[in-house]
């Protein structure tokens, strides 16, 4: 459903079970950057009103993820850790030359959100089947369903703005490259990495 090209090596969940507290630390961090992409997209794209209606319930939705995995941190007697640079977003950035029109610069930033969100309900799918710990597994479930919602919503506004079989060409091409960062990655205690 995803059209990952490379899945995750199941093996990233032992990596995770080791390092809950970063996992946690990252993740939140993680639900802080989708709110704030959802705000830049109503700041850069005003007049696109149903993307612009869509993305506030998202700023809602994503900040109320950031408040839940905050509380589990809490709840765990820890505090939020300090954020640090995603590897797989910056190397995913890369993609899309700059420039281009406003629609296609919008078109590719839909596409990237696509892709993050996507990878993002793969690995909770996959926290969700495997993490020991039976409350984050739970936790895990119930979010991969809203990142999947996600994923779709973005990648259906691409195809809504720009030329469907254009659009539909550059995703399969992202997801390709994707492949290739993911290929390097899966080695830390991060959501993408």
């Amino acid at each position: 459903m995803l059209g990952l090209k490379l899945p995750t090596d199941p093996r990233w969940v032992n990596i995770v079970e080791k390092n809950i507290e970063d996992i946690l630390t990252d993740h939140a961090f993680c639900e802080q950057k989708a709110t704030s992409t959802a705000i830049s997209l109503i700041v850069s794209f005003p007049e696109y009103t149903d993307l612009v209606q869509e993305m506030v319930a998202l700023v809602k939705e994503e900040i109320s993820h950031f408040k839940m995995v905050h509380d589990i941190i809490l709840k765990r007697g820890w505090t939020l850790g300090r954020d640090r640079r995603d590897d797989y977003v910056v190397q995913l950035m890369k993609f899309f030359p700059k420039g281009g029109s406003r629609t296609t610069q919008l078109v590719h930033r839909l596409l990237y959100a696509a892709l993050i969100e996507a990878r993002s309900c793969e690995r909770f799918r996959l926290l969700s089947e495997e993490l020991e710990d039976k409350e984050l597994a739970d936790f895990y479930r119930k979010l991969m369903v809203s990142e999947a919602n996600h994923y779709t919503m973005f990648l259906g506004f691409a195809r809504q703005y720009g030329n469907k079989k254009e659009v539909d060409t550059k995703w399969q091409q992202l997801l390709e490259y994707e492949s290739k960062i993911m290929a390097n990655l899966g080695k830390s205690e991060t959501i993408h990495g």
